[in-house]
C-alpha cells in the first residue's frame, strides 16, 4: 500500500517547448506527453527513450488507452527494471547493450483542438496515425474509454458528447443538453453511466443505457462570470471515479478575481455519487491558481497537482477537506496522471519537463543505458 508522504520526484524527462498533459499507458511502462509544438511524446519509464507521435496539426489535451490495467500496488515496473538492470551488470563485456522487453499491446487514442480523433498502436517502436476521425466542431478538451475497453467518449467545445467503438471509430450516439462548453468527462467503473462536466460546473449523470442524463450535479462553485472581461471561466479541468465508484471528483478553480489572468484558488469537488452531495476540497495553504489534475489513489487517499503562482501536489486522507501533505513541484504543473498500479504519478510542466514521482521508499533504481538510435 502507498504511503502518501513517501512521495518523491524519481525522474524527469525533458521536451523542448511547453507540455499540455501527461497519461501512463495500461501497463505503466510509458508516459505520454502533449506538448504545444503540437505533438505528443512517448517517454519509456525503463529505457528513457524518447519518441515523438506526428501527426496532429494543434494542441492535444484528451488523451486515453485501451489495453489491460495491471492490479493495484503490482509495481510491474520496478520488478522489470531490476531485471533489464541485473541482466546488464551481468552483460560479458563492457558496452553491451541488451534490447529492452516488447511492451504489451495497447490503442492510444488522442484528441485535439482541431476536433480530430487519431488512433495510434501505443506500443509501437515509431507509432503512426492509423485512423482519424472529424469527432467535434472545435476543441476536444478530453477523452476516456469504457471500462470494458468497447467505447471511447469524447467532448468539447461544440457542447456535445460523443460516444464512439473504439475498434473502428464509428459513432454510437451523441449526448446532447449540455448549454456551455464540455470540459471534461469520466466513465463510472461499472461501465453503465458516464459523468461529464461543462464550463458553468454542470455535471450530468448520463445513462449509457438510453443516452439520457437522468440527473444533474451541482459543481457551480468551479465556475464565475467575470463581468469586468465578460468572460466565464471554469469548467472541470479533472475528473476521476474512485475506484469503487462510490465518489466522483471534479477539479478546477473558484474564488476567482480575474477571469483573464486566471487569478483564483484550486478546488476540488468531491461527489458522494450515489447521493450527489458534494464536498469541497482545498489546500491547507494558500496557493493562487488552478487544479489541473486529480486522482484517486486505490489506497484511499486523493491526489491534485496545481499551477499558478508556482506548481503544487497536495494530498488528501480519507473524507478530509483539507489537504494533509503537500509537494513543491518544480515548475507550473498543468496536469496529473496516476500510473495503473498505483506506484507511480507525473506532473506536467509548463518548462517542457514532466515529472515523475514514486512512492517507492529509498533511492530510485538506476535505469540502464539508453540504446543507441538506429
Amino acid at each position: 500500500m502507498s504511503d502518501l508522504t513517501a512521495a518523491r520526484l524519481e525522474r524527469e524527462f525533458k521536451h523542448a517547448r511547453p507540455l499540455i498533459g501527461c497519461r501512463f499507458d495500461p501497463s505503466g511502462r510509458f508516459l505520454f506527453v502533449s506538448s504545444e509544438d503540437d505533438s505528443i511524446q512517448r517517454f519509456d519509464l525503463l529505457t528513457g527513450v524518447k519518441t515523438p507521435l506526428l501527426g496532429h496539426k494543434s494542441w492535444v489535451r484528451g488523451m486515453a488507452f485501451v489495453g489491460t490495467l495491471p492490479a493495484a500496488g503490482s509495481g510491474e515496473l520496478d520488478t522489470l527494471r531490476r531485471r533489464y538492470t541485473s541482466l546488464h551488470a551481468l552483460t560479458g563485456f563492457a558496452g553491451a547493450i541488451l534490447p529492452p522487453p516488447k511492451p504489451a499491446p495497447f490503442t492510444f487514442i488522442s484528441g485535439d483542438y482541431h476536433g480530430n480523433l487519431i488512433w495510434w498502436q501505443g506500443d509501437a517502436e515509431s507509432p503512426k496515425p492509423i485512423r482519424t476521425v472529424e469527432a467535434h466542431k472545435g476543441w476536444i478538451r478530453a477523452v476516456a474509454v469504457s471500462p470494458d475497453g468497447t467505447t471511447l467518449a469524447s467532448c468539447g467545445n461544440d457542447n456535445a458528447v460523443r460516444l464512439w467503438k473504439t475498434e473502428d471509430g464509428s459513432l454510437i450516439r451523441s449526448l446532447e443538453g449540455h448549454g456551455s462548453h464540455v470540459y471534461n468527462c469520466a466513465f463510472h467503473p461499472d461501465g453503465t453511466r458516464l459523468a461529464s462536466c461543462d464550463l458553468k460546473g454542470i455535471v450530468k449523470d448520463w445513462n449509457l443505457k438510453t443516452g439520457v442524463a437522468d440527473r444533474e450535479l451541482d459543481a457551480k462553485i468551479l465556475t464565475k462570470y467575470d463581468p469586468t472581461f465578460m468572460a466565464d471561466i471554469g469548467g472541470a479541468r479533472a475528473i476521476a471515479f474512485s475506484p469503487d465508484g462510490t465518489k466522483l471528483g471534479c477539479a478546477g478553480i473558484t474564488n476567482v478575481s480575474n477571469a483573464f489572468a486566471g487569478v483564483g484558488n484550486p478546488a476540488v469537488v468531491v461527489f458522494d455519487w450515489k447521493e450527489g452531495k458534494p464536498k469541497v476540497l482545498k489546500p491547507k495553504d494558500a496557493f493562487q491558481g488552478t487544479a489541473w489534475g486529480f486522482a484517486f489513489h486505490p489506497a484511499g487517499f486523493s491526489l491534485a497537482a496545481g499551477g499558478g503562482s508556482g506548481g503544487r501536489v497536495w494530498f488528501w486522507k480519507g473524507d478530509d477537506v483539507v489537504s494533509v501533505h503537500m509537494l513543491t513541484a518544480p515548475v507550473v504543473a498543468r496536469d496529473l496522471a496516476l500510473a495503473p498500479a498505483g506506484d507511480r504519478f507525473a506532473v506536467a510542466g509548463a518548462n517542457g519537463s514532466a515529472y515523475v514521482y514514486t512512492f517507492t521508499p529509498g533511492p530510485a533504481p538506476v535505469p540502464p543505458p539508453t540504446p543507441p538510435k538506429k
